[in-house]
């Protein structure tokens, strides 16, 4: 099998030069197998190889092929849910601990990007971006939870006034501006681990699918011309995991999104729309996601499948979505329109646990994969390794299953994100 080239996205045109690792070939053993080339696996794999373990990682596609090189690139703080929600599921103890293990997802982020001396344009501050007085009101509410509970300093509310010097759109009412959450060049990030990854002694096979698994006392992971034989199994694919652990095929789904960027506008104008270097995300549900590049074009996301399948007339979608934020661009070119998917849960929490005491999983990260992979691949590594008091606060997580089975859970999310869409619009 020979791996594909990343699709073609602004990402992909603007990586830094990487190379190509071989396709598993014959047997090989190891001390852990890792199934993934995202931020997971591939920090998985680095902190396992530090540790003096042997490991292999196998990845169906190119290094950063999934998510993890395609989305779109914010560092964002805390989880998709309030503490004050995380605290009603799993109590107030393990909420303080899941709060420490975000704040240090993006410490580990810095730190990595900068022992690596990985080029992936790493910049803080980012903005969220009411559009109607109640999401003000859960501003207000947000940063005194998380001021108040958690001793987060980063945070600052902004009236209309304040947030124009930090994104001039004419439907937003206000913001908050969050200088410990950030953004940077996906795929190079993931690149960059791979780089390290490989200069620690991991061994990296790409165009390597695996196809089939043995979780037992000695793991397997089967390829078309391989297989790897560990002590450890560590699964990593996230959305792409398909059917590969049929157990935990519906803890997640797998969710469409898309990202759009212009054509290059020249400094002056995209300095007009975005006076500074944050990335902004807006407060709906269905929410718009956007922030400027090096060469001075906008990227902009928001566009979402919940059925699984890419939208019809996607580009037309997104201009028009873009154009409601920033009407001046009616004129302005599509130079880049892509896609891909990523995993979400019931509570869009983070999925950890173990299929066997041999074999490690972390998905479901639900748009906050950024950070929080990381962490994930962190986390399993010392658990591994004998220490797992982090992991388990993770794994600890009550997760449900999509109700409906194959055949209903599609429709039936379908059907309730119709709801929170039409909310949106209320």
């Amino acid at each position: 099998m020979i791996a594909r080239n990343h699709i073609r996205s602004w990402y992909a045109d603007t990586a830094n030069p990487h190379p190509e690792h071989p396709v598993l070939e014959g047997t090989l053993d190891c001390d852990a197998c890792v199934v993934g080339g995202g931020y997971t696996g591939l920090m998985a794999a680095l902190d396992l190889a530090e540790r003096g373990w042997s490991v292999v990682l196998l990845e169906a596609e190119r290094v950063g092929w999934g998510a993890s090189g395609r989305n779109g690139g914010q560092v964002i703080t805390g989880y998709n849910k309030s503490m004050g929600e995380i605290a009603a599921l799993v109590g107030p103890d393990d909420a303080r601990r899941l709060w420490d293990l975000v704040e240090d997802s993006k410490a580990l982020l810095r730190d990595r990007v900068e022992r690596h001396g990985i080029r992936c344009g790493l910049t803080w501050g980012h903005v969220l971006a009411a559009l109607k007085d109640r999401h003000l009101a859960e501003l207000a509410e947000a940063e005194a939870e998380l001021r108040d509970g958690y001793g987060y300093p980063g945070l600052e509310r902004l009236d209309r006034t304040a947030l124009a010097d930090y994104v001039r759109s004419p439907g937003y009412v206000g913001g908050m501006l969050d200088r410990g959450s950030g953004h940077l060049h996906p795929l190079n990030y993931a690149l960059g681990l791979a780089d390290a990854c490989a200069a620690a002694g991991v061994r990296i096979f790409e165009g390597s699918r695996v196809l089939s698994l043995d979780t037992g006392d000695r793991p397997e992971a089967a390829t078309a011309q391989g297989r790897v034989r560990a002590r450890v199994l560590v699964l990593a694919g996230n959305a792409y995991l398909g059917g590969l652990a049929p157990a935990l095929a519906d803890k997640i789904m797998p969710v469409a999104t898309y990202i759009l960027a212009t054509e290059p506008l020249g400094a002056e104008r995209a300095r007009a729309l975005l006076p500074r270097d944050v990335a902004v995300c807006d407060m709906n549900f269905v929410m718009n996601y956007f922030r400027r590049t090096p060469d001075h074009r906008l990227l902009f996301g928001g566009g979402v499948s919940y059925s699984g399948r890419d939208l019809p007339g996607v580009e037309l979608g997104m201009r028009r979505k873009m154009l409601r934020v920033f009407p001046d661009l009616a004129g302005v070119k599509t130079s880049h329109v892509w896609g891909g998917r990523v995993a979400i849960t019931i509570n869009r929490l983070p999925h950890l646990g173990r299929l066997s005491p041999t074999t490690y999983f972390a998905h479901g990260y639900s748009g906050h994969g950024v950070a929080l992979a990381g962490i994930a691949g962190r986390v399993i590594a010392e658990a591994a390794a004998g220490t797992a008091e982090r992991f388990d606060v993770f794994a600890r997580i009550p997760h449900r299953s999509f109700p409906g089975g194959p055949g209903l859970r599609t429709p039936a999310l379908v059907l309730a994100m119709l709801w929170f869409r039409l909310r949106d619009l209320l």
